[in-house]
């Protein structure tokens, strides 16, 4: 499921740059989204209106499908699904064993203090 949802964020995410590029900026832009562009099947401020909307809404399936893949991959840090995780190097050598501290005598005598 995880990689179905990669796959379609992808194609919104490159439908979302492509109508970013083609509406009419201030400066022009590519210019696509003009009524020369599109001929006589709308006009300018209906492409606008089209662009605008569809803009909107391909905006808020990317953040839809963002906020769902985050939380599918919440939980998972242990188990191994980041690809950019290196696996833990094998070890050659057996452990060191692990030995009681030595401590120091206890006295036997009568405690005398010194001042």
């Amino acid at each position: 499921m995880t990689s179905f949802l990669l796959i379609l964020h992808l194609l919104v995410t490159l439908a979302l740059i492509g109508t970013v590029l083609i509406q009419r900026s201030e400066g022009g832009g590519l210019g696509i989204g003009s009524t020369q562009g599109m001929g006589s099947f709308m006009s300018g401020r209906g492409t606008a209106n089209l662009l605008t909307r569809t803009t909107s809404v391909l905006a808020a399936i990317f953040m839809v499908l963002s906020l769902t893949l985050a939380v599918l991959n919440r939980g998972t840090a242990g188990v191994g699904r980041d690809i950019l995780a290196q696996p833990p190097a094998a070890t050659t050598h057996a452990p060191v064993p692990v030995s009681k501290p030595v401590l120091p005598p206890k006295p036997t005598g009568p405690m005398v203090p010194t001042h």
